[in-house]
């Protein structure tokens, strides 16, 4: 486990837990006492409270009032979650999707400058719009694991990636793409990208492709995306 996300599951279970032993801590992530105890250090460094209390039954706390002022979420961060509660938006009726929104639009509007400017130029890259009712999603299947993090990693540096592509009528083939943009039609994800070998804008259902793999390199240039009427940009409001 990468040192941010253990430190977000160290934090988990501070909040969740409201007293725990580094041992017990230690279990829950995987890590040994001396691993749990810099990343103790490191939040209490970025400004969280964790209070050790000594002796017999004693443990760790997570001062609740820490956390309200100094928890820092990096733009990548506020993109994902733009893009969670714009899908239970477009997907229709979800509970809490409206104080999820007001939430974030709180998050949004505490952000620095440089950051909301950062998101900014992510928010022109995700598209977000109804499925046309008419669009068959009985053949919808599992997203591959490795696709993910490979996507996140192309799309935020700008570097290209290839994939095995399967399309509608089973063809398969080997793609080389520079991931532009985002299309979320619930429950169906597109991977927008410009194709070199066809000069042109294509359109990848996440749940079809396979195998991919990011190259190092020079970042790709953005380009302009075109899209239907129905389907809208993601804006900071």
């Amino acid at each position: 486990m990468r040192s941010q996300a253990r430190q977000n599951a160290i934090l988990r279970s501070l909040r969740r837990r409201g007293a725990i032993t580094i041992e017990s801590l230690s279990v829950e992530v995987g890590a040994s006492r001396s691993t749990i105890q810099r990343d103790l250090s490191s939040l209490r460094d970025e400004g969280y409270v964790i209070i050790a209390e000594q002796g017999r039954g004693g443990g760790l706390y997570l001062d609740p009032g820490s956390v309200q002022t100094t928890a820092r979420l990096l733009v990548p961060e506020v993109f994902a979650l733009k893009i969670g509660i714009s899908s239970m938006r477009a997907a229709g009726s979800l509970p809490f999707a409206g104080l999820a929104d007001r939430g974030l639009s709180k998050i949004e509007k505490a952000l620095p400058s440089d950051k909301l400017r950062d998101l900014r130029k992510l928010l022109d890259s995700l598209y977000v719009g109804p499925l046309a009712p008419q669009v068959d999603v009985s053949s919808v299947g599992e997203t591959h694991s490795d696709l993910l993090p490979a996507f996140e990693r192309a799309f935020l540096e700008r570097l290209h990636m290839t994939f095995d592509y399967t399309d509608a009528k089973g063809a398969l083939s080997k793609r080389r793409v520079e991931p532009q943009a985002m299309l979320v039609l619930p429950p169906l994800w597109y991977l927008v990208a410009w194709d070199p070998s066809r000069a042109d804008v294509r359109h990848f259902r996440m749940d079809r492709i396979s195998c991919p793999e990011v190259f190092d390199g020079p970042p790709f240039r953005k380009r302009s995306i075109a899209f239907d009427a129905g389907v809208q940009p993601v804006r900071y409001v």
